[in-house]
Formats: structure tokens, sequence, C-alpha cells
């Protein structure tokens, strides 16, 4: 049964899906690998999809997939697609430019993160809705982390009480993400770092266990295993 979107929503929610996933070895792009018999973006997208203040989904397909993945998804959600770019920001800025200029919340999600929970979605949109220009989703990092050179001897240990580790949706104010996008001088791997160069306060909310990013075989195991669980908030 296709999803339904909700026409009074205020978020649009940009998928780059365009990468190749040379990690996850040989194969289909990395959004189309299997996970349980399904697609990672087919998942990523049902979940997006269940929240409840996403009024649109833009996805950027690999530009000889595109017509194979409005096929895919023709059945689980009402989905725009794009042909994506070489690059993450091609791909993020092709999507973003599709987005009409009265849809106030722009989430940029990748697709290796397929798990993701409605209700990080969610709390990522109510903290740009409730004033910050960018929102980034955090957990702690619990390993120790040393600085090393780059013949591999230690420097230090880094201490990591102010470090965390950054997922998606990462959420923005769409003016402050197309700015962000128009400014950019050089090519980068994630949106708030672009919003950080304008000089703007990219704030954190807790993140999810779930919400891993699928990038070795190793996490396809674990992700899994997580489809056997109940979301985590």
């Amino acid at each position: 049964m296709t999803a339904q979107l909700n026409a009074r929503g205020d978020v649009a929610v940009v998928v780059p899906a365009a990468g190749a996933g040379v990690r996850l070895g040989p194969g289909a792009p990395k959004a189309l690998r299997l996970l349980d018999g399904r697609p990672l973006l087919v998942h990523a997208i049902r979940r997006i999809a269940a929240a409840p203040s996403v009024r649109m989904i833009v996805i950027a397909a690999p530009p000889a997939g595109v017509e194979d993945v409005r096929t895919l998804l023709a059945d689980v959600a009402p989905v725009t697609v794009v042909p994506g770019g070489a690059e993450r920001q091609e791909s993020v800025a092709a999507a973003l430019a599709v987005v009409p200029e009265d849809v106030a919340v722009v989430l940029v999600h990748d697709a290796a993160r397929c798990l993701a929970p409605v209700s990080l979605f969610e709390r990522v949109a109510a903290a740009v809705r409730d004033g910050a220009d960018a929102v980034i989703p955090v957990l702690p990092v619990v390993d120790t982390i040393k600085e090393v050179t780059p013949d591999g001897a230690v420097l230090g240990t880094v201490d990591r009480s102010v470090l965390r580790a950054v997922q998606t949706p990462q959420g923005f104010r769409a003016s402050v993400l197309r700015a962000a996008h128009a400014a950019a001088a050089d090519s980068h791997t994630d949106d708030a770092g672009a919003v950080e160069k304008l000089g703007r306060t990219v704030v954190c909310v807790p993140g999810s266990d779930h919400a891993l990013k699928i990038t070795r075989p190793i996490d396809l195991a674990l992700a899994a295993h997580l489809l056997t669980l109940p979301d985590a908030d």
C-alpha cells in the first residue's frame, strides 16, 4: 500500500542516493543494495513517508537509474526523483532545486541510514521549527580517540567528552541551506559543515542507535538484526 504524505506538512526531505557504495563491495549503487530482501532506499523512504510533518520527498538517483528508482518506489510513497551528480553536494543541490519556495524546513538524509526512526525526523524538524538555522542528530563518542601522525605514532588522547558522532537527517531552514550551497566554494560531504562556513550556528539533538550508516558488509548484518527490534527513539 502506497503511503500518503501530509499535503499540509512543512518539511521536504532530500535523499542523495546516487553514490556507488564501493566499501560495500561490487554490486548495485549503495541505495539499491538489499537488506532483508528490499533495497536500502525502500526501507528509508517507508520511514520518511511515515513522518507526519513531511510534505515532499526528493531523491537524487543515479542518472542512468532515474526511471528504475521511480518504478521501485511507485508503491511505497509519492516521491520526486531527479538525476544526481558525481558528488554528494551536486546531488543535494539537484534535489533542493525542485523543492518549492513555500517549504520552510528541509531535511537532508542519507539512504544508507535507512533505519532512522520516524521520531528522529520529527525531532530534527521540530528543532528547526523552533528557530535553529541548522540541526544535526548526534551520539556521544564511546571509543577512546587518539591523535596520530601520518606514520602511526600517537601524539595524544583526544577528550571525547566534547566529541559527537553525527548522523542524518540533518535539518535546515530552507533559505539557509540554499545560501550555503550557493556560497560553497569547494566540495563538501556534510551540509551542516557548509552552513558552518556561513557563520551560522548548528545545534545538536539526540540521535538514534537505529540511524547507523550502512557502509561495510558488517553494517548490513547489524541492520538486519535491528530490523527484528522495535524502532529506537
